[in-house]
C-alpha cells in the first residue's frame, strides 16, 4: 500500500519529535557542563572573640592571617573581619571581607560568602574550643578579588571555592580553608 507525501511526512516527522524528546530527556536530567579545580592557596585567619550586633549577627575582627599557594604568599592586614548569621536551623552564613598584602607589597581585597552547618554533637565540642577538622562539618566558600596589580590581576577574573580545613572557637581562635579556582 502507497503511503501519501503528507502521511509519510507526518510519520517522518513524528519519528524526528520522537527522536529529539527522547535526546533531549537524556541529557535534561544531568549537566551539560562540567567543572573543574585548581589549587589557589591556604588561608589562615585569626579571629578576635565576636562582637554581638544582635542574637543572630556576631563580627569577627581578623587581626591577622596568612594566605600561602603556588602563585601567592601573604599576610591578611586590617580591615578584615566576618559578619556572620545564624540562620533557623542552626546553619551558619559567613560574610567576609578581607585585605592581603602579598609578600613582594601588593594589595589584593578578597571577599566571600559561605555556609557552615556542623552535626549537633560536632557543633557541641566547637562551642568547648575544640579544634574541628574538614570532614567534620559542611564549610564552603565562595571567595572572589579585587586587585589593581598587573602581577596578580589574574585573580580579578576568576571565581573560587573554599573548604575549612580547621577551625576553632574561643582561646586561640582561628579557621582555616584550602582555595581553588574554578575553571
Amino acid at each position: 500500500m502507497r503511503m501519501k507525501f503528507r502521511e509519510c511526512l507526518r510519520v517522518s516527522l513524528g519519528a524526528f519529535t520522537f527522536l529529539l524528546m527522547a535526546e533531549l530527556s537524556a541529557t535534561a536530567g544531568g549537566p551539560t557542563a562540567s567543572l573543574q579545580t585548581e589549587f589557589l592557596m591556604t588561608l589562615y585567619a585569626s579571629l578576635d572573640p565576636p562582637e554581638v550586633a544582635d542574637a543572630n549577627l556576631l563580627i569577627f575582627n581578623v587581626p591577622a592571617g596568612w594566605v600561602e599557594g603556588p602563585r601567592i604568599k601573604g599576610k591578611i592586614l586590617p580591615p578584615s573581619a566576618d559578619w556572620g548569621r545564624i540562620m533557623p536551623g542552626g546553619v551558619f552564613r559567613v560574610d567576609v571581607r578581607g585585605t592581603i598584602q602579598t609578600d613582594d607589597g601588593e594589595m589584593i581585597f578578597i571577599s566571600y560568602n559561605g555556609a557552615r552547618q556542623c552535626p549537633k554533637e560536632v557543633q557541641e565540642r566547637f562551642v568547648k574550643g575544640e579544634v574541628l577538622k574538614a570532614d567534620e562539618c559542611y564549610f564552603v566558600t565562595a571567595p572572589t578579588f579585587q586587585t589593581k596589580s598587573e602581577k596578580y590581576g589574574w585573580l580579578n577574573a576568576i571565581q573560587a571555592v573554599g573548604k575549612m580545613v580547621e577551625q576553632k572557637r574561643g582561646e586561640g581562635s582561628f579557621v582555616k580553608y584550602d582555595i581553588f579556582a574554578v575553571k
